[in-house]
């Protein structure tokens, strides 16, 4: 993989420079502010040389471990692409010459990518996406020097944006339990800093649980650079996905369907979705009865 940053390699070539000049203080500040990442999940980024405390206040990689090591059950979602990135920029910020007394931090854009993508798992299960980790306070694309992995790592497109198969059935559609599903065609795929949106006209909502959903024109947005599930332009296509209530957002996340649309399909999913009502209201009458 291109690295943008190659500390070795500037090390070795201050290390040449400090034999010529005798006296080089920029080796000494390397030496004594960066460090080797030592965080195992961090392992695979463009980056090996770290600085503490990091932007979560955390004095050693030691204690940056046992906090990282938290979100590895959430990684497992595959929530979002930019999650481990995001993660790693914050906990084992990136470190060099030009940029040690205040390390690097992350885009916001590539934290909105991550919350957007995984915030909805974490409500599955009663968590919100954490204070410390909030994207307000994060540097602007082109306003301000930060990294996301555009910046500093050429990616082929074809190896980052490999969508998963999700064959769409009943077990599926009750084990996702999707907040809104709907007919529409596509008119726009849109882009726009690095964010990935689906412009389509609605045509009939099978479901919707958290934000209104018109029989207009919405945007349904993408929890990263990647067109997955994949849509086309001027095709029709039944679409089941996630809500973000408090943006009053249509999400389209890991575990998200987008097929073609066919009448049947259409039927199936309103009797999927009647089964899954009365199954939820027997089990409510179950737990209400003494």
């Amino acid at each position: 993989m291109w690295r943008a940053f190659i500390p070795e390699l500037v090390c070795v070539v201050v290390a040449v420079a400090c034999l010529v000049l005798v006296w080089c203080p920029s080796a000494a500040a390397l030496a004594g502010s960066c460090e080797m990442v030592r965080i195992p999940l961090c392992h695979p980024m463009p980056w090996n040389m770290t600085k503490m405390p990091n932007h979560l206040h955390h004095s050693t990689q030691a204690n940056a471990v046992l906090a990282i090591e938290q979100y590895e059950a959430l990684l497992d979602t595959g929530c979002s692409p930019d999650l481990l990135f995001f993660l790693c920029a914050m906990y084992a910020p990136i470190c060099t010459i030009s940029f040690q007394r205040d390390p690097i931090k992350p885009c916001k854009s590539v934290c909105e990518r991550a919350k957007s993508g995984c915030e909805p798992v974490l409500k599955k299960y009663n968590h919100t996406w954490p204070e410390s980790l909030a994207c307000d306070e994060l540097p602007v694309y082109d306003r301000a020097v930060c990294i996301s992995p555009e910046a500093i790592v050429k990616v082929d497109p074809s190896d980052r944006c490999k969508c998963k198969s999700v064959k769409l059935g009943q077990k599926t559609y009750t084990k996702n339990n999707y907040n809104y599903v709907i007919r529409a065609r596509v008119k726009e795929i849109k882009t726009r800093s690095h964010d990935l949106s689906a412009v389509v006209e609605v045509k009939d909502v099978l479901k919707s649980s958290l934000v209104h959903i018109p029989r207009d024109t919405v945007t349904l947005h993408y929890s990263s650079g990647c067109l997955c599930p994949p849509l086309t332009p001027n095709e029709e296509y039944i679409i089941m996905g996630y809500e973000n209530e408090e943006r009053s957002r249509l999400l389209l996340i890991e575990g998200s369907i987008a097929q073609k649309w066919k009448d049947r399909v259409g039927r199936k999913v309103k009797r999927w979705d009647q089964a899954l009502s009365k199954g939820r209201k027997r089990e409510n009458d179950r737990l209400i009865r003494p």
